[in-house]
């Protein structure tokens, strides 16, 4: 086991002992080693050693679908692998929403779930052999609250967090949005993305996480990401699209180093909605 594994399981160790009073679902903000979520407060959102912000990206205006205009390349990544060279910008037909996207990956609208407020959209973007990589939802009604019994909390890290700019309800339990990659830890650590300013958990941790933007009064909330909401899987079910690590040293590099999570990130952060 590398220095850093043993570090990050002692830091792992510490943190289910620590409570703290308030605690945010995206206590950390940029990339670099977990940022316990204990400690945090729901207006924090301190910057990770070596973490440059990513610039809004150059959205072109109009561009839709496969046959959209690139948009430029030289934008920096809040994460740390390297991101595609070339991007496009995809928009709904009714122009309410838009993304950037590399140019080789796959936006496609389909039918919104049942359910979703009129004018609702639903579009997957899958990479250029057609894995699955994220859904944009919009219109959706807010989930009650679940019932989470005190034995189902899991401790949960937040690898990753990244200030956007969405239209969102404030409120008790919500903060300001951003884009995340969060762990929970079960048989194994299980980590997901999204965007979301909905609080993780009183203490570190959480029965589920949500990928979930709450949206102002009446215009239903938005998630973008691979999952709408996750949690500590058991072993007889189905991770994927989550992701699945053996270490949280695993779930750094995949946020540090890897270009999908740099491209996912970039794709997230330059969601526009019409307000």
């Amino acid at each position: 086991m590398t220095a850093k594994a043993v570090a990050l399981r002692a830091r792992l160790g510490a943190a289910f002992i620590v409570a703290a009073a308030v605690m945010s679902g995206c206590s950390g903000e940029g990339k670099g080693e977990p940022s316990w979520t204990a400690g945090g407060s729901p207006t924090e959102s301190p910057t990770t050693a070596g973490a440059s912000p990513a610039p809004s990206p150059g959205a072109t205006p109009g561009a839709t679908g496969t046959g959209a205009h690139p948009s430029p390349t030289g934008a920096e990544s809040a994460s740390g692998g390297a991101t595609a060279a070339a991007w496009k910008v995809f928009s709904d037909s009714a122009r309410n929403v838009s993304f950037e996207l590399p140019q080789d990956w796959i936006a496609q609208s389909v039918t919104p779930d049942q359910g979703t407020l009129p004018g609702a959209v639903k579009i997957e973007v899958k990479d250029a052999k057609g894995g699955y990589l994220a859904t944009l939802q919009t219109g959706l009604p807010s989930p009650s609250a679940a019932a989470c019994q005190e034995a189902a909390r899991k401790p949960y890290v937040v690898v990753s967090s990244v200030p956007v700019d969405l239209p969102h309800r404030e409120g008790d339990g919500l903060i300001a949005p951003h884009v995340v990659f969060r762990v929970i830890q079960g048989y194994r650590y299980f980590g997901s993305y999204g965007i979301t300013n909905v609080v993780g958990g009183s203490d570190g941790r959480a029965c589920a996480l949500q990928n979930i933007v709450r949206g102002p009064a009446g215009k239903g909330d938005v998630s973008f990401g691979d999952l709408a909401a996750f949690k500590a899987f058991a072993t007889d079910e189905k991770v994927a699209p989550a992701k699945a690590f053996d270490t949280l040293d695993q779930a750094a590099k995949y946020v540090n180093e890897g270009s999908e999570f740099a491209n996912v990130q970039r794709m997230l952060m330059s969601l526009k909605i019409k307000s």
